[in-house]
């Protein structure tokens, strides 16, 4: 997949430009973090980060093929048809529009080689997980039940796996 140009797009300022990139994490955001904690808590295991996969995904399950994404509201286009007008009324709404349009393409992109590869892929809006994450939690459960290769450990107090 190429990356977009924006030619003839400029962001407001250099200065504002690196504030938006530095405010914008890519790893051990506030939503990733509340959901392993959850995870943790339900007695599965995972990987973080896992390079060698398209995209990076969040959370890995390695065993059951599981592949979860994260994804920042803003950055990936949550709610798109609202957040794209209001980005157009704003200052260099072109250059904000072509550059979320850009990752949601890549994440497709992405979803789609991961799933070509055997992998279930599952994403969350960051804004649902930070007010359900026992819903993700639900439903990352489910995909791992579904693959047929959990593996439980024991969860809090003792309790084995997520219906503890």
């Amino acid at each position: 997949m190429k990356t977009p140009r924006y030619q003839g797009l400029t962001p407001a300022s250099t200065k504002a430009s690196a504030a938006a990139r530095g405010a914008s994490r890519k790893s051990n955001t506030k939503p990733e973090l509340v959901l392993r904690r959850a995870i943790w808590r339900a007695g599965l295991r995972y990987r973080t980060n896992v390079s060698g996969l398209p995209g990076k995904p969040d959370l890995v399950f390695k065993a059951s093929r599981v592949a979860v994404f994260c994804d920042g509201d803003f950055w990936h286009g949550k709610n798109w048809g609202k957040r794209r007008h209001r980005l157009l009324l704003g200052t260099n709404g072109e250059y904000w529009v072509a550059k979320i349009e850009s990752n949601m393409l890549r994440d497709q992109a992405q979803t789609d080689m991961l799933e070509k590869d055997g992998w279930t892929v599952l994403r969350f809006w960051e804004s649902d997980i930070l007010k359900r994450p026992e819903l993700a939690v639900y439903i990352i459960v489910a995909a791992i039940d579904s693959s047929g290769k959990r593996k439980r450990h024991p969860g809090p107090k003792g309790q084995s796996g997520p219906a503890g």
